[in-house]
This record gives C-alpha cells, structure tokens and sequence, in this order.
C-alpha cells in the first residue's frame, strides 16, 4: 500500500492521506522524537497542563492499570463497576421512583462536554427502554419545551446532574429549573437525582446532604471534552443498555495503536501530521467532518468541541502569541452534497476534508434498488465520488474508514481524534487541556448579569434617557440597550418617548 495509507493489522479501520497531496518528506521532517515522548510523559501521570498544574488523565480511564499510582487505577475501576450496578438497577427496576415506580426516562443535564459526548453515544447507538432525554442549554424554552415532551412521564424520569466544578451556571442553573418542576408535582426531587461531579464540589455536597440517589466522581484530571469514558458518559450509556463495555475496549484499543513511535505505523499521528502540513502549523485550513453514515451524525459537533477548545489558543507554551486554532464544521453525506459540497469544490480553498467511511449497512444487507446496487453502494460510491471531485480540484481530503457504528468503534473513533488532537498540540506548542477563552467567556457573562442588576435597580417611575442610564451604572450605551430591551420583553422595563422607566 501507499505510504500515506495506513491500515489496522486485524480490523478492517484505515486512514488514508493519499488524496491530502502531502509529500511523505513532510511529514517525516516534523519532530516525531518529541512528540511522542511528550504523549508518554502525559501518560506517565506528568503535569501535562501547566497553566493550571493538572495531570490529563482520559487514557487511563479505559486502562485503569496505566494510571500512575495503584490508588487511582481502583478509583477509577471502582467508580466504572459502581455506575454499571447503578443502571442495571435501574434498568431492572430494583432502583424507582420514591413512590415505588419503576423508571422510564432518563433526563440528562449537562452543558459542552458533559452533553455532547452522551448525545453522540445515544444518537449513534440507540437507546432500550429507558427514553434518554437532554438539557444542555440555559435556554428558558428549551427547557421547558423538554419537560413539556416529557410530561406525565416526568414523575418516572431519573435527572442526571453533570458539572465537574459543580458550579458551572448553565448546568446549575438547569438543575434547578428540572428540580422544581419535579416539586411542582408533588414530587421527592432528591428521590429522583442523580450527580456527577467533583469530590466536594457544590453540587457534591448538595447531592450528599439532600441523600440523592447516587453520586459519582469527576477527577479534575479530566477535561469536559475528553469525559465521554468516564461517568459522564458511561453512565447515561449504560442507563441506555448501551454497550458500555465495548465502547471502553474500542477506546482502549486505539489508545494501543496510537501508542506506536513511528508516524507511519500510527494513525493518530498521521492525522495530527497532516492538519500541520495542510494547515502550515498555523491552521490556516479549516477542517470540514463528513460521515456517510446517519448514526454519526453528530460525531462532527462532537469534534468542534473537541479539536476547538482544545487547539485555539491565543499564547503557546512559551508566552508568544501564536492564536492557533482549526476551525471544525460540517454534517454527513450524501446528505451535505446537496449543500455545500458545491463550494468545497468550487469555492475557496481553504479548507481539508474529513470524510468517514462506514463499510456495513448497519441492519444488514438490503435490496438492490438499482440493477444488483443497494442503498450502501449508493451512499459508498457518493463517498468515494467526493473524494475523487475534491482531488481533481485540488482540494485535500482525508479519509477515515471503519467496518461499522458499534460501541467499540465509536469509542475508537473518539480515542482516535483525542490523540491526534494532543499531538497537534506538541507540534505547535499549545496547552490542549485548559480552556482560557472559554473562562473569559463565563467572567464576561457574569458583568452582563451584575450590569442587569444595576439597571434593575438605577430604573424608577420617572423616565429616563439612555444615556442618563448609561451614565449613572457604568455602561456602554449599545451594551445597555440589549439589556434594557431583555427586561421591557420580560416585562421589567418599560420604553417610552422620554426613556426608560420599571
């Protein structure tokens, strides 16, 4: 085979750069000694994110014998068999409702990646018995559209509250919302709550005192983004008779194969090494995620979050501002080749293609619908089609291929992306695993809320102008109009021709 195609020994998984146009010699001269020496480091238990002193442990919690003490491999073995026992009782009905029924839904709160990885299991999976629902916004009618769907069933539904800081407003926030339309019907809410969190959090201590019916461990090693093999996957995963289990062995298995010291024997490797050729080590090339294959439908959302918060970063290691970053979009195919396929090809080219190939029908063969093709060789020959349109264009395409969507590819999938995203990391000197952007986002949320109250509080019976407003509570005067006009469409602020007034 070609050297830029790298297929697995024994399962039928392969990436293939041979359409990316990379010379062999590029990826060759990058500093692959490095590179994977810092990966081992990171396994090994070194601080691998300095900006705030933590450990990045993901691969350990689908090989609890790689953790780097005895204590942490038990705790993060423990808490796996703990979570598996906890939804079998639930599914089996050992575990009800306070009033003796058994569960039928499953609401899940959480927001980035406390949601994002449990959404892409069940929608790519399926669920059994237990329906699983999701919040993962502060969206007021969001929320309630939700429980709206839910209805009657809400006093059969299990709420899972998932926040590692146990203070993040949005999920909090959440919570609270869910707990009192609980209240609001006559409900035990604690007797119906579940949490996954960090030890001692908020939310901990809460879960504890208020005797919720189970608590599990967030460790502050692991990012929201790379949680989905912990609790905060596993659990709404086995609540859902998923294959848990496999999905952790499927992850596992590429963590394995990704460990191989030489670019061209390690697919995680030639990913990360190709987003650097293509991009010029400054991601000037957007990456856009293409699975032919309905059940991964959202496997491109997921990535957003994944390679975005991890690779855009202003500073790198060194202090220098660098803003890194790769911009991640996209949907699946065939579907998108009646979108936006048509400027891949034809517009700018600024941009690398992933596409995701999936080998079996899923259900099984299915009839010809044309001649001796079926639907599958439709959708193959869609997929093969692109690649080949994208070439002839110039236009750098990866391909990803896998024999099926099960748990343990979907796990490898995940794992397989991760890595790559920590070696891209090294290659450009970036913390992949703290999230400065995202912190200032939260900080200037909270101004805007102190902003409000203050207006809340300037405003009285007597109009008055903007800029009076503006004046007398510290604002920029465009600023205060979308918090002036939040509150007249709440009905805590009236407009009239002589200004604002409550």
């Amino acid at each position: 085979m070609d050297t830029l195609f790298l297929a697995h020994p024994t399962d039928d998984l392969a990436v293939d750069l041979t359409r990316t146009g990379i010379d062999p010699s590029a990826l060759d001269a990058l500093p692959w000694e490095d590179v994977f020496a810092a990966m081992r480091d990171l396994e090994a238990g070194s601080v691998a994110n300095p900006d705030e002193g933590r450990q990045v442990g993901h691969y350990w919690l689908r090989a609890p014998d790689h953790a780097p003490t005895v204590e942490l491999g038990e705790a993060i073995g423990s808490t796996r068999d703990a979570v598996m026992a906890f939804a079998e009782g639930v599914r089996s009905g050992a575990t009800r409702t306070p009033d003796g029924s058994p569960f039928t839904d499953v609401l899940h709160v959480g927001i980035g990646g406390s949601a994002l990885g449990p959404q892409l299991l069940v929608d790519a999976l399926g669920t059994g018995p237990l329906r699983l629902s999701f919040v993962d916004n502060i969206d007021p009618d969001g929320i309630q559209r939700t429980l709206d769907a839910l209805g009657d069933r809400l006093d059969t539904t299990l709420v899972v509250g998932v926040s590692k800081s146990g203070g993040t407003p949005e999920t909090a926030h959440g919570i609270t919302l869910v707990r009192r339309a609980l209240e609001k019907r006559g409900l035990h809410a604690p007797g119906h709550m579940v949490a996954v969190t960090g030890e001692g959090s908020q939310l901990d201590v809460q879960a504890r005192e208020e005797a919720w019916l189970a608590r599990f461990a967030m460790w502050d090693w692991v990012g929201g983004r790379t949680s989905v093999t912990s609790a905060v996957g596993l659990l709404p995963g086995a609540l859902a008779g998923l294959d848990v289990r496999g999905l952790l062995d499927g992850a596992g298995a590429m963590d394995a194969w990704t460990r191989a010291a030489a670019w061209r024997e390690n697919p995680a490797a030639m990913l990360a090494g190709a987003w650097h050729v293509l991009g010029d080590g400054r991601g000037d090339r957007a990456m856009v995620v293409l699975p032919y294959n309905d059940r991964l439908l959202l496997f491109s959302r997921y990535l957003q979050q994944l390679v975005m918060e991890s690779l855009g970063k202003e500073r790198d290691l060194a202090g220098r501002v660098v803003h890194q970053g790769i911009a991640v979009y996209g949907n699946k195919g065939s579907t998108d080749q009646h979108s936006f396929v048509q400027q891949l090809r034809d517009g700018r080219n600024d941009f690398m293609a992933v596409l995701v190939a999936v080998l079996g029908d899923g259900a099984g063969p299915s009839a010809p619908v044309e001649d001796e093709a079926n639907a599958g060789d439709f959708l193959q020959g869609f997929l093969l089609g692109t690649r080949r349109a994208l070439s002839e264009n110039d236009r750098p395409t990866i391909t990803i291929t896998v024999p099926r969507v099960d748990a343990a590819v979907l796990g490898g999938l995940i794992a397989l992306f991760e890595r790559a995203v920590g070696f891209y990391a090294t290659l450009v000197g970036i913390n992949a695993y703290h999230q400065p952007g995202v912190e200032a986002g939260k900080k200037a949320a909270r101004h805007i809320l102190d902003l409000q109250a203050r207006v809340r509080a300037a405003l009285t019976d007597v109009p008055q102008p903007i800029e009076s407003l503006a004046e007398s509570t510290g604002a920029e005067v465009v600023e205060l109009w979308y918090v002036l006009k939040r509150l007249q469409h709440t009905g805590r602020a009236r407009s009239e021709r002589d200004g604002w007034r409550r």
